[in-house]
């Protein structure tokens, strides 16, 4: 059986995104012009520099996530949205979502399939491990979503990607989450970003 990872990008101050998040700004207000520009950058504009980061977020055998970083629709599916990534999802594995209201599966091309879950955080988890096998799991956002497994005791490896700027509100990692003693594994300054991996200590 595989670890349980988050993989977070947050402002110098903790924030996965910021406030006022819309359809067009799913990361709210970072300073950037639209898709979480600032918070992101990173990842997009030299990919060579943190090629060893990006293929770790790449490798997991089935993700987590909560319903807003599924999309902007709120309360019973009456629109057909069917993510923020297109016809082709970066993930291509199965994506466990949290959500309050039943859906059919949706399959994607390039091997990704969106499952909901409206049974709980514990449930979505023995999906996810059953569907990853020997693979790890990515309990991959938002902030809200990755508190919640932290606070259940299910994450082994917290990594995060500090951008170097705070937004002073929004969605923050750790808030109400116990306190935790987590070992340092890794630590590494790269363009416009520290990358930092911490082992969860039991």
């Amino acid at each position: 059986m595989g670890m349980v990872v988050c993989d977070l990008t947050v402002s110098a101050d903790g924030y996965s995104a910021g406030l006022n998040q819309t359809e067009e700004r799913p990361f709210g207000d970072d300073g950037g012009d639209g898709w979480g520009d600032r918070l992101h950058a990173w990842r997009f504009e030299k990919p060579e520099v943190h090629r060893a980061e990006l293929e770790q977020m790449s490798r997991f055998g089935a993700y987590i996530m909560g319903r807003n970083m599924f999309g902007p629709v709120r309360g019973e599916w009456d629109r057909d949205w069917k993510g923020w990534w297109g016809d082709d999802p970066p993930y291509h594995a199965p994506v466990f979502v949290l959500t309050h209201h039943p859906r059919d599966p949706q399959p994607m091309e390039g091997g990704t399939t969106f499952h909901f879950v409206t049974d709980g955080v514990a449930s979505a988890m023995r999906r996810a491990r059953d569907a990853a096998g020997d693979r790890d799991v990515s309990v991959h956002g938002g902030a809200t979503t990755v508190n919640q497994y932290l606070a259940a005791g299910l994450i082994d490896e917290v990594r995060l990607h500090i951008v170097p700027f705070t937004l002073g509100g929004g969605t923050r990692i750790f808030d109400g989450v116990p306190p935790l003693d987590l070992e340092q594994v890794e630590a590494r300054a790269a363009d416009a970003v520290t990358h930092l991996r911490y082992r969860v200590l039991r």
